[in-house]
């Protein structure tokens, strides 16, 4: 196999992350637009982006493989990836967890939460565009603090739609659900913030 340029990581990175805006945006539009007749529906086309970045994953994980130089650490190149994967994957639990538990409408809680997580992604993208310049970039950390930022207001948002499940359900069988389902929205920013926490550590190991 013919060696992999530098930029091909980068690259890969980037298109995962915009795989992660389209699931993002995706999961947003699925709640303002909520139809419980669709969601089988849904589901299968928010699989099709996840395994699009299944796939991207894969490509970068079969290139550290046979790789002899690599631009970063291979452990820190792989854990990248894993790290934004991981993103992908746990959007789609928000939308498989909607499904499984035939949820019928959506709190209005969850809509917030949703960009809050499209806002994550959407600066994490940013945040992969501008990697390959870790070493002399300026904006680099500004766009690690705006993900923390919004990790943080969505762990705000989390605990009072939490709150406000507990104090206003009705329904045990509906509350055990919505539990579930916020706690795979705020899993969501977490793994955003993960991705930060990877760029954080790769810019100390190689300053």
């Amino acid at each position: 196999m013919a060696k992999k340029p530098d930029s091909f990581y980068f690259d890969n990175y980037v298109a995962c992350a915009d795989l992660a805006v389209q699931a993002a945006e995706l999961l947003t539009k699925i709640f303002e637009n909520f139809d419980p007749a669709q969601i089988h529906d849904m589901l299968e086309e928010m699989h099709a982006i996840e395994h699009a970045a299944d796939k991207k994953h894969h490509e970068l994980e079969d290139a550290l493989l046979t790789a002899f130089i690599t631009p970063l650490e291979r452990e820190d190149l792989d854990l990248m990836s894993c790290a934004l994967d991981t993103v992908l994957d746990r959007i789609e639990g928000v939308v498989q967890r909607v499904y499984f538990t035939n949820i019928q409408s959506i709190h209005p809680d969850a809509i917030v939460i949703a960009h809050k997580v499209t806002d994550a992604c959407r600066a994490m993208k940013d945040l992969m565009v501008e990697l390959p310049n870790y070493r002399k970039s300026k904006t680099l950390r500004e766009l690690v603090i705006q993900i923390n930022t919004i990790e943080s207001e969505a762990d705000e948002l989390y605990i009072n739609a939490m709150r406000n499940l507990h104090v206003n359900g009705k329904d045990p069988l509906e509350v055990i659900a919505w539990r579930d389902v916020y706690a795979f929205l705020e899993y969501c920013a977490d793994c955003c913030e993960n991705v930060a926490d990877v760029v954080d550590s790769i810019v100390m190991k190689n300053s």
